[in-house]
């Protein structure tokens, strides 16, 4: 009868930073950063829906009393750094506070809850490159989108060619202009991954330490973790209005 060799550290650190996985090349699915973070959205929003539908204007329950205080809290920052008129931006800056924050704080769950059953799965969607890029593209492509809706098509291309230094280095105002628009998104994507994956693997190096020292570790770790989770989907949040401010500012 065969025995499964213990894993070494370096085979769990890869085990727990490598994602499920299906098909290959260009069609690679991470199946766990899909599952996690459509879970989570429909969790989390679900229950707003249903905070949204058992709204009282009488004595409020805790819920919707912390709800109101969310959007309230949300709509005060859009107020205070969008200069534009869109009824999306609001709806927008609290879809994405909410569901990165979510994704993020599911780096508080014990690493191994998942291989205890046998299952093995990252759960933090946010430790994956491709989530974080996803969400910084879909606000760099709206980005785009505003700039031409709000701009047109000659007010967009008159910016781009005459600032920041004139008409007459257009070429040089064209390539600023590339290396701005593309680094917002990159910013966003890796700022996000690089916060969250790094907080991942001091968890994991946590992990392998003896079992009496892990809690003298990891219970500060975990309290301080806190503040960078919520920090992180709050200055995406805050980053998004102020790309979709200067998207729809005029000169």
């Amino acid at each position: 009868m065969s025995t499964q060799a213990p894993q070494s550290a370096s085979e769990y650190i890869i085990g727990h930073l490598t994602n499920a996985k299906v098909g290959s090349g260009f069609w690679t699915f991470h199946i766990d950063t899909l599952f996690f973070s459509a879970a989570l959205g429909a969790i989390v929003f679900g229950l707003f829906y249903k905070a949204a539908r058992n709204a009282t204007s009488g004595v409020p329950g805790k819920w919707q009393n912390f709800v109101e205080w969310l959007l309230e809290f949300v709509d005060s920052q859009v107020k205070v750094m969008f200069h534009g008129k869109s009824e999306l931006i609001a709806p927008l800056a609290l879809t994405i506070f909410v569901w990165v924050f979510i994704c993020n704080a599911m780096d508080l769950l014990p690493i191994d809850i998942l291989a205890v059953f046998g299952i093995h799965m990252k759960l933090v969607p946010t430790t994956d490159p491709n989530m974080t890029f996803a969400m910084s593209l879909s606000v760099f492509f709206l980005m785009i989108y505003y700039n031409f809706k709000i701009k047109g098509v000659g007010g967009f291309l008159h910016e781009v060619t005459h600032a920041p230094f004139g008409k007459w280095l257009a070429p040089v105002n064209i390539l600023f202009r590339i290396i701005e628009d593309l680094s917002k998104p990159l910013s966003l994507a890796l700022r996000l991954f690089g916060n969250m994956y790094a907080g991942e693997m001091v968890f994991i190096l946590i992990a392998l330490l003896p079992f009496y020292i892990q809690p003298l570790l990891s219970w500060p770790w975990a309290v301080f973790h806190i503040l960078i989770i919520t920090l992180q989907a709050y200055i995406f949040m805050m980053l998004t209005i102020v790309y979709l401010s200067m998207a729809h500012e005029t000169h």
